[in-house]
């Protein structure tokens, strides 16, 4: 999946010369907590998160009213890290993780065409997993070897369960083996978890109470 289909392209922008008190009162109305600050041609100058706002604002409420006029250029992040719309998602969420922002602007050709936060991450998560529809979630521990996964799969094809996402994760305690965790169409996995475990797989979860293990 690339950014450009996750990325929010109606967005609310100001430039330099507005104001810190132009910008909350911004994030206020529209429920926003970052504003892109641009140039007259649309290039990418700066940024404004409510979070370095709301502390100026608050040390300006402490001085004069000339102060709390104080121009979004004096305050604005400067040295920016920025993605291309043809990015990977996998790619910028290392970036959100190491470089510990919440928001990330989308720039192609200069100009400001996108941004991407942290909670547009975690809800292309939740849609990738199929966390949000009807499902249930097994837990399998497997052995890191080829071709495991296909017998694994025969089994809920069996069932005609439809598979909405399969993830892999390394086991924690043994190095050559491997928790898969398969999210499946179905509010009654029963008749499958029975059948896994009787083909001698390890299932993790759900571990129910009298299914043979």
């Amino acid at each position: 999946m690339i950014v450009e289909e996750i990325m929010k392209t109606n967005l609310k922008t100001l430039s330099p010369r507005d104001t810190v008190k132009e910008a909350l009162e911004l994030m206020k109305e529209k429920h926003i907590r970052h504003i892109p600050i641009i140039d007259e041609n649309r290039k990418l100058v700066g940024l404004v998160t409510s979070s370095t706002l709301k502390n100026k604002w608050n040390a300006f409420s402490n001085t004069s009213s000339s102060e709390s006029e104080k121009i979004i250029e004096d305050v604005m992040i400067k040295d920016l890290i920025t993605a291309h719309p043809l990015d990977f998602v996998e790619e910028i969420a290392i970036t959100f993780y190491e470089m510990k922002i919440s928001c990330l602007p989308i720039v192609s050709g200069g100009q400001l065409v996108g941004l991407v936060t942290a909670s547009d991450l975690l809800y292309t998560y939740i849609e990738l997993t199929g966390a949000n529809k009807p499902s249930s979630k097994i837990d399998i521990r497997i052995e890191d070897k080829p071709g495991i996964l296909s017998d694994i799969l025969v089994i809920f094809k069996n069932h005609h369960a439809n598979v909405l996402s399969v993830l892999l994760f390394p086991d924690s305690k043994e190095e050559n083996y491997k928790i898969v965790t398969i999210r499946v169409q179905i509010l009654n996995p029963l008749s499958i978890i029975e059948e896994l475990k009787k083909a001698k797989f390890n299932v993790l979860w759900p571990n129910l109470p009298g299914i043979t293990k």
